[in-house]
């Protein structure tokens, strides 16, 4: 339920059409809504020192006001707002993606620390399958009401949220040898969900399908939803009773000391506490514990956010732009929402496979998390350049691309930076990182492909700029984007190039077994036993 941000290009027509914004607007628009979804640095900081179930609750209450805000903006229930006001709203609907990714996934990182690629590959497909979801079930609740889409987003996951909050809690991190095999079965019923969606996808492309039969196909996809739980809840059972089934052993008794003779026992305390702001300029090795600041002002953070900044930021141009694109080119509406619902569903599946891929090279193989992720990025350009050059059929290919690309991304991005700088301040450290998307959709989206829009769009038209400010405008052909997306295309091979050096500043410790550590410290915990220190003599 946290994955609104994905669909934006359904209602983005409405919100244009219905508040008179011309292109550069509505990229404003959007990228407040990116900056909302990825920059959660106050939801980390919080997430710090309170328990998850605050920060759920909260992402609950600020989804529900943003969306219901704008619902009541473009069906004109209230007066027409402001762009600032809109800019708001839309930053506070999407920020509780942000509550909601800091109170879930980084808690499922924590829970399963030898796991964390397949986890958050897992967790993020879901998410990256939810503009999909999304999409079935406001077919099947208002029809082809594509406003309505605003009201299902502003009130479902607001309910969702409510209902789970108690269950995400930090738990005792334990080396569970069928933890891998419950994560299999999940991701299989999660291909399965995929499956059925592109099935509906593809038959409402092709024929035009009722409500009722909507309504059967939302019907399937809650189901394939919550049929995960069937396997969490009878391992739970399992484990239960297998513990139940071990001998008690009694704790271990102090020996017995005569009556003039008093003992204390000390336990020994070696985790002295040291200040956050000391040795700044002096971190330490790759895949320990680093402070804020040090993760900040390490040479390894500025390489992962500047290539992050225009990888991710060129894919969400493609995936914010994909309705405006398709009607460039002269796609119908329909054809348009094929397009967002396919790259809902590649999404997902870059992410899946970018989660399980990575994490058996890395086992098997010692092949370094960044490299991958700069084949990632590469790989995202033959999207981009199908987008430039107009190619016949080319919105099929580039929302396959890009949405596999942009999918993929994110896992590896998430996983690279709990590798590199531990887990102990994750919380805080993966809303970093989440920061360098928004800046690059800004750049990349409204500083070149808006700008580049409108301007072809005032060429065509054959007015002054001034003339043209505060009109809808509309650009058709090719050229609308052409240029816009050559530049993302350099831009991306550049992020890729920085990528490979931070692979290669990593390629040592990639190298090492870097799941050891929580293995050993799982089995220690297992069979601790605590070390006294007899007292001295005559006391």
């Amino acid at each position: 339920m946290a994955g609104a941000t994905y669909i934006f290009a359904i209602y983005s027509k409405d919100i244009k059409s219905t508040l008179g914004y011309d292109q550069k607007t509505l990229n404003t628009l959007s990228f407040f809504k990116d900056f909302g979804a990825n920059v959660g640095l106050h939801a980390g900081l919080l997430a710090e020192f309170t328990p998850p179930c605050v920060i759920i609750t909260i992402s609950s209450v600020m989804n529900f006001f943003g969306y219901f805000m704008i619902w009541l903006a473009i069906t004109g229930k209230v007066s027409k707002p402001r762009v600032w006001q809109m800019c708001f709203y839309i930053w506070v609907g999407a920020n509780s993606q942000a509550f909601a990714n800091t109170g879930a996934l980084v808690t499922c990182v924590k829970n399963f620390p030898e796991s964390r690629g397949v986890v958050l590959g897992l967790l993020k497909g879901f998410v990256g399958l939810s503009g999909a979801i999304f999409t079935q079930f406001y077919l099947a609740f208002y029809g082809t009401d594509s406003k309505s889409v605003v009201l299902l987003i502003a009130w479902l996951p607001a309910i969702i949220c409510m209902v789970f909050v108690m269950t995400i809690r930090l738990i005792k991190p334990e080396h569970y040898s069928k933890e891998l095999n419950i994560f299999y079965k999940i991701t299989c019923v999660s291909l399965v969900l995929a499956a059925c969606l592109l099935i509906s996808i593809i038959c409402e492309k092709q024929f035009s399908l009722g409500r009722i039969v909507s309504g059967i196909s939302a019907a399937v996809v809650l189901v394939l939803l919550l049929f995960p739980l069937y396997f969490v809840i009878r391992e739970e059972i399992l484990i239960i009773k297998k513990k139940s089934q071990l001998p008690q052993i009694s704790p271990i008794s102090p020996p017995v000391s005569d009556e003039n003779t008093k003992v204390d026992w000390i336990v020994i305390e070696a985790n002295p506490k040291q200040s956050h702001f000391a040795n700044i300029l002096h971190p330490p090795k790759c895949g320990e514990d680093f402070t804020i600041l040090q993760a900040i002002c390490s040479i390894d953070m500025i390489l992962l956010f500047v290539a992050t900044i225009f990888a991710l930021g060129g894919t969400l141009t493609a995936n914010d732009n994909m309705g405006q694109i398709g009607e460039s080119l002269g796609y119908s509406q329909k054809s348009i929402a094929t397009f967002v619902a396919l790259t809902s569903i590649w999404n997902y599946a870059g992410r899946i496979a970018a989660g399980f891929a990575s994490e058996y090279l890395i086992k098997h193989y010692r092949i370094p998390r960044p490299l991958i992720f700069a084949f990632v990025i590469l790989l995202s350009c033959i999207g981009h350049l199908t987008i430039a050059f107009g190619i016949p059929g080319c919105l099929y290919y580039a929302s396959i691309m890009t949405g596999f690309c942009l999918g993929a991304a994110m896992p590896l991005l998430l996983s690279i930076t709990s590798e590199v700088f531990g887990l102990k301040y994750y919380s805080t450290l993966y809303n970093i990182c989440n920061c360098a998307s928004p800046i690059g959709s800004y750049i990349l989206n409204v500083r070149v492909a808006g700008k580049l829009y409108d301007d072809e769009a005032i060429r065509q038209k054959g007015v002054s700029a001034a003339v043209a400010q505060g009109k809808e405008l509309i650009c058709l052909g090719v050229q609308c984007y052409k240029r816009s997306f050559l530049i993302i295309t350099a831009a991306t091979v550049g992020s890729a190039l920085v990528m490979l050096l931070l692979a290669w500043r990593t390629r040592e410790f990639y190298r090492s077994d870097i799941y050891a550590k929580f293995r050993e410290a799982s089995e220690g915990k297992q069979n601790e036993v605590p070390k006294l220190i007899p007292p001295p003599e005559g006391k």
